[in-house]
């Protein structure tokens, strides 16, 4: 078996996601809006949802190359320093770091190559399959206590206030399949405190609480 299909040899090799901005986007435990893996798989993450695609070969080397010829290779920062609020493009391929201060009024190429990065724009002949549910087999489950929650129910799972504390709450593994459907407007009842919980899929190369960006 090739690396290309191996997912043992899986790694990540370009990612882009938005942080900041008066709304906080990104912030820990969030999922990067777009990561893509040496296999050729990438993860897309909108609104909630990730969805899975599977890329050929060739044409992923040629977004590799796309973004070796929009500067992502080296790491970068374009933009103002110091602006309060400002949304940040970050980009992430190998140990190089790009940072896109505002990125709506800058002329850095990568954000114009960002545009390469839309499934929904990649030809069909590229694709090895259409897009499908992004399914791992574990979820982070990140818990924040919070004893005036509304609706409260018992938690089924590992006690949420004994996981590792992160970024975020404090975080628990387990099978996505066992997870109850989190809402912020639910409780859950935990060793006598109450939580909120969020759900955060573990990405390709993620199996611990400590890989969580």
């Amino acid at each position: 078996m090739s690396p290309a299909t191996d997912p043992a040899a899986e790694r990540l090799v370009l990612r882009w996601r938005e942080t900041g901005g008066f709304a906080g986007k990104g912030g820990p435990g969030t999922l990067p809006e777009f990561s893509l893996y040496s296999t050729g798989r990438a993860v897309v993450a909108s609104e909630g949802k990730a969805t899975e695609y599977r890329l050929k070969p060739e044409a992923l080397q040629r977004l590799l190359d796309g973004a070796r010829a929009a500067g992502l290779a080296r790491s970068h920062t374009s933009g103002p320093g110091r602006v309060m609020d400002a949304i940040v493009l970050e980009f992430t391929m190998g140990r190089a770091t790009t940072k896109i201060i505002q990125p709506e009024a800058q002329s850095d190429p990568a954000v114009r190559f960002r545009e390469r990065l839309d499934p929904r724009r990649w030809p069909p002949g590229d694709l090895v399959s259409p897009g499908r549910p992004y399914a791992p087999a574990k979820v982070a489950v990140l818990s924040v206590e919070n004893p005036g929650a509304g609706t409260v129910k018992k938690w089924p799972l590992a006690p949420l206030g004994e996981g590792e504390r992160v970024p975020g709450g404090v975080c628990t593994l387990a099978p996505a399949s066992r997870v109850p459907a989190a809402r912020p407007d639910v409780g859950w009842r935990s060793q006598g405190r109450t939580y909120t919980v969020r759900v955060r899929p573990l990405l390709p190369g993620e199996s611990s609480c400590r890989d969580i960006p």
